[in-house]
Parts: C-alpha cells; sequence; structure tokens
C-alpha cells in the first residue's frame, strides 16, 4: 500500500448525509419513547444496564490501542462487578494487574465527564476535549514519537495539550500514515467543531462516524487519540438520547479497515459498523427485565390505574399503535416469500443430477396457528445475543425446504418482537437445520445441524416505510440465503 499523505480535513458530504440507514431512523423514535418508560418503571435496572455498559466500553476501547489485554472471563467479571484489582490475576493480562485497574478506572472516568456534559448541557470545546484527553492518559507516563529523521524515540506524554512532534505511522508494508502535521492541529480541530455544530439535524449515527474519522484523521494528541475519539462518538450519540457503542477487539479488523475507507471518501463501512452496534445496544436495553424489582406500591398503583376505563382506553389505543409493526412483519414475510420460492426454482434445476428434488415454500405464525415452531431455536439465539425475544405478542415465519436425495435444507426467517414490553420493534432473523437422512433396517434416522444465517438481525419498527427498507431487506435475506446454500451444497 502506498503511503497515505495528509489532507485538511472535509465537511461531512451530501453523500454522506444520504447513506441509507432507513432502517435504523425508526428505531431512534422507538427506543426514545421506551426509554422513558423503562425509566419510570425501573429506572435502577436501566441505570445498571448503562453502568455494565459503560464498563464493557472501557475495557474494550484500551483493547483496540493494544494498551493491555484482558482475556474473556475476566472482562465479563469486571463488567459484572466493577473494576477492583482481586479480579484480576498476573495470567488474566500482559501488564500489572493494578495498572490496567487503574487504566480501566480512568476510561470510565472519561466516559462519566461525557455523561455528565450531556446531562449538564456543556458545549463540546476544545478545552473539554483537553480535559478528557487528561483522564484517558493519567497514567500514561511517556509515548513514542518520531523525530525528522524518522527515527522513533519515547517522549513524556502531554496530558490534555496537542502534539508537538509528528505521530505517523509505519505499517508493516513500509508504507507511512501520515497524519495532520501538530503546526494545523489546533485549527483543524477549530474547523472540527464549527462543522459539529451545524449537525444537529443530520441521522446521529452519520455524525459519529464522521466526527470519529475526521478527528482520527487530525490525531490532534501524541497518544490516546483513538480513547479520545471513541469517547467523543459517545458524546454525540448520548447528546441525541442514544447508547454508547462498544467496538469489540473481534471487529479490531474491520474497525481499521472502514477507517482506512473513510481516509479514501468512503465514509459508509464506518457508519455502517456503528448503525450496527447501535441497534445490538438498543436491542439489549429493550431485553432488560425492567419488572424485576418493581415494588408493591408500583404495582398497587397500576392495578389501581388500570380501573379508570379512561386510562385503559388509552392504553389500548398506544398498545394498537405499537402492534402496527406486525403489518410490516408481515408485508416483509411476503418479500421473503416470493423471493424464497424463485431461489429454491432456480437451484431446484441447478441440482437435479444429484437425484428427485422436493422443495416448497411455507408461511406462518400466529396468524397460522404455527406460531409455536421454532420457538425454542429463535429464543435461545436471541438469548445467547443478550437480547429477549418476545413471543407473547404475535410472531411469523417463513419456511423454505429443499430436498436432494439424502441431504435436505430446511432455512427459516423468524419476525418476532425483541423487548420483555411492547415495544413497537421486531427484528427477523435467519437460522438453518442440515438434515442428513441414513436407512437402516428398521427406519430411517435423521442427523440434524443447526446453524444461525443471519450475523446481525434486520430490525423494524411500527414507523418504518415498508417503500424505504424493502431493498435492503432483500440483500439481508439473500446474504442469509447463501450461508445456508453454501453448507448445503458442501453437504451434495
Amino acid at each position: 500500500m502506498p503511503d497515505y499523505i495528509w489532507r485538511p480535513i472535509e465537511p461531512l458530504s451530501e453523500k454522506d448525509k444520504e447513506l441509507d440507514l432507513a432502517s435504523m431512523r425508526p428505531l431512534y423514535d422507538d427506543w426514545r419513547a421506551s426509554r422513558k418508560r423503562i425509566q419510570h418503571v425501573s429506572s435502577s435496572q436501566l441505570a445498571d444496564f448503562n453502568q455494565r455498559l459503560i464498563r464493557r466500553l472501557s475495557v474494550e476501547t484500551g483493547i483496540l490501542e493494544r494498551l493491555y489485554d484482558v482475556d474473556r472471563g475476566t472482562t465479563e467479571a469486571l463488567v459484572a462487578h466493577g473494576f477492583a484489582e482481586e479480579l484480576v490475576t498476573r495470567s488474566n493480562t500482559n501488564i500489572e494487574p493494578a495498572l490496567l485497574i487503574d487504566f480501566l478506572r480512568d476510561q470510565e472516568a472519561a466516559i462519566q465527564l461525557v455523561i455528565d456534559c450531556v446531562g449538564r448541557r456543556r458545549e463540546l470545546t476544545k478545552g473539554l476535549i483537553h480535559e478528557l484527553h487528561a483522564i484517558l492518559t493519567r497514567h500514561r507516563e511517556t509515548t513514542t514519537a518520531v523525530d525528522q529523521l524518522g527515527r522513533r524515540l519515547e517522549i513524556p506524554q502531554l496530558r490534555g495539550r496537542y502534539k508537538e512532534q509528528p505521530n505517523n505511522p509505519r505499517r508493516p508494508d513500509g508504507a507511512i500514515h501520515e497524519y495532520c502535521p501538530p503546526i494545523h492541529v489546533d485549527s483543524e480541530m477549530t474547523n472540527l467543531l464549527q462543522w459539529l455544530d451545524s449537525y444537529s439535524e443530520e441521522d446521529p449515527v452519520i455524525v459519529a462516524a464522521w466526527l470519529h474519522h475526521r478527528f482520527t484523521q487530525i490525531h490532534p494528541y501524541q497518544d490516546g487519540n483513538g480513547r479520545t475519539a471513541r469517547a467523543l462518538t459517545t458524546m454525540v450519540l448520548l447528546r441525541t438520547e442514544l447508547l454508547p457503542l462498544v467496538i469489540d477487539r473481534d471487529l479490531r479488523v474491520e474497525y481499521i479497515e472502514a477507517l482506512e475507507s473513510a481516509d479514501f471518501g468512503d465514509l459508509a463501512p464506518l457508519a455502517g459498523i456503528f448503525a450496527r452496534l447501535e441497534r445490538t445496544a438498543i436491542l439489549q436495553a429493550l431485553s432488560v427485565d425492567v419488572h424485576a424489582e418493581i415494588s408493591r406500591h408500583i404495582l398497587t398503583s397500576a392495578v389501581i390505574g388500570s380501573l379508570s376505563d379512561k386510562l385503559a382506553r388509552r392504553k389500548e389505543q398506544k398498545l394498537a399503535e405499537l402492534r402496527h409493526v406486525n403489518v410490516v412483519a408481515k408485508a416483509l414475510r411476503d418479500v421473503a416469500q416470493r423471493l424464497l420460492e424463485s431461489s429454491l426454482e432456480e437451484i431446484g434445476s441447478a441440482i437435479e443430477s444429484v437425484g428427485p428434488v422436493e422443495k416448497f415454500v411455507h408461511p406462518g405464525g400466529t396468524d397460522s396457528r404455527n406460531g409455536h415452531w421454532y420457538k425454542y431455536e429463535v429464543i435461545t439465539s436471541a438469548k445467547e445475543a443478550g437480547k429477549f425475544a418476545n413471543f407473547s405478542e404475535d410472531h411469523y415465519f417463513i419456511k423454505a425446504s429443499i430436498r436432494a436425495a439424502r441431504e435436505r435444507l430446511v432455512f427459516v426467517v423468524s419476525f418476532h418482537h425483541v423487548g420483555r414490553d411492547l415495544t413497537g420493534i421486531m427484528e427477523a432473523t435467519a437460522f438453518s437445520k442440515l438434515e442428513s437422512y441414513e436407512e437402516s433396517e428398521d427406519r430411517e434416522s435423521v442427523e440434524e445441524k443447526f446453524f444461525l444465517c443471519s450475523i446481525e438481525p434486520f430490525v423494524f419498527t411500527r414507523l418504518t416505510n415498508l417503500e424505504e427498507i424493502v431493498n435492503a431487506f432483500r440483500r439481508w435475506l439473500d446474504q442469509a440465503l447463501a450461508v445456508a446454500l453454501k453448507e448445503y451444497g458442501d453437504r451434495l
């Protein structure tokens, strides 16, 4: 790869503003409404979820920077119980446990500052960014710089002060990635903040991706730029009542590649990652058991309130509005049925040489009295992803099956509500079963293999405009079906 030559940052382009996040925008509004309800019912449960999210962010942000490493088991203990040194042994990390805890507490303190600033509507200024950086690097005494001759040298960490030396990394292939020269940093930061102020009406996820990338293009500090950028991303999202993003260590390669794509003018991959992570965070937040600690007083009040005809009518009207998402779900099921019927017809023709082909597509759900089909698979998959699949509400599926010789593929798309209470938010997930039929003397036995086909769910809400998302849904379904067919093809 050739050297990347620095150039001044650019504002959010019209192309960037029009990135296809249509499926996300209704989710923002439904989440904000649900958030208020959860806060009213059980603010402590939501606060606990947010605290665990902040701890996870605090752990992962340093791992992304190679500041330290922590094994998964220890990470989960730290997220659940807080940053205590007794939870960490020397074998769990590659640095001293005491220093690890110092780093984690610094990163948690920086996010807490962001939360406090959002709550007090404090303006984002250069001074505030310096303050964040100083907190994040509090226990980092030195860092590496490159002098004019290209030599690496260890220099004191400048906490809360712009860099004084170039910090251009050399790639493994020898290419140089040039960041903003120290002399231009202050003016570039002025442009960044001025442009950011003008984007209050734009999609917050796109703005967060833009801000993150442009800040890393400037790389205003000698060290700690990535962690500062992710803290600023959190501020943008919290200001619009969304949730912080946790960029997990497993996403590091995809994340860096997305930043590199943005270097050459394509913000879409980074915005796509951010949208995916925000969607996951919202669905997990909606799955919090908000009723776990409701007091008897609240329950009594709710019972008394339900006796009011006026309140009951209002509640039913609201529930009917939320259940409008079922209309979208059934329309998407119809889209899926047409696509699957066409695909199976094509596949059947291609594999006729293997033997007689049996194929069919079957819609189902609570409107067909078979809504219990695949309930276990859907609930188990959702639970593993930290979400709650709500089968007390109407749910739907589409099942496609194809058999050639002794190998059968069953491909299922489930459309179900997410969250313990009715929120007006549903998701589609896809999974498959591979069945191998073996004949014995007295009967035919079946060997089954179950696997997920959709890495990410397709999320939609009662506010979703079907025309705006149908093409995105077809692409999502096509990708999931391709995963299933690849596995099936390997069996034939």
